[in-house]
């Protein structure tokens, strides 16, 4: 199966992230680079070229921009999708994850589990978000959506 190899986020004009969000990227592109599945599946009888890929993220245009290349630099795929789908379940995310950072300085265990569970509900809503917006421009599984999700929402923080 045809996998990423190396991330990039291009957010050179965004604000820095808070200390726990530039956690939660890390472990994003650690586990993404230890296992993902990336396909790009044929379109317009164009051969596509096969992987592993090199895999850029960015925001243009008020757009989000996957940037494709091969591991030669060779060019496979650049495709664009819109945020207003990821906006209210990103704005979500946060106000849950700033819940959790808070609960887990100051509640008991039960209660941070709810408020860890709810979190998650929303992280994977966002992935199945992401799944539906690549349909047939990518493949990709939902341990994949859901990493590639948490380093979408580092991008649309400062976004």
């Amino acid at each position: 199966m045809t996998h990423i190899t190396n991330i990039t986020i291009d957010d050179a004009n965004l604000p820095a992230p808070t200390p726990e969000i530039e956690q939660e990227r890390r472990v994003a592109m650690f586990d993404l680079l230890e296992d993902n599945s990336f396909v790009l599946p044929k379109r317009d009888e164009r051969p596509i070229p096969n992987g592993p890929y090199h895999l850029g993220l960015s925001i243009r245009d008020k757009r989000l921009v996957f940037d494709v290349n091969t591991e030669t630099d060779e060019k496979a795929a650049e495709f664009h999708l819109s945020l207003g789908p990821f906006r209210q379940v990103v704005k979500d995310y946060f106000q849950i994850c700033e819940s959790y950072f808070d609960a887990v300085k100051k509640l008991p265990p039960a209660q941070i589990e709810t408020i860890d569970m709810a979190r998650r509900g929303i992280h994977m809503e966002g992935s199945r978000v992401l799944q539906e917006r690549l349909e047939g421009k990518a493949e990709i599984d939902i341990d994949t959506a859901r990493r590639l999700f948490t380093l979408i929402c580092v991008l649309h923080f400062g976004g």
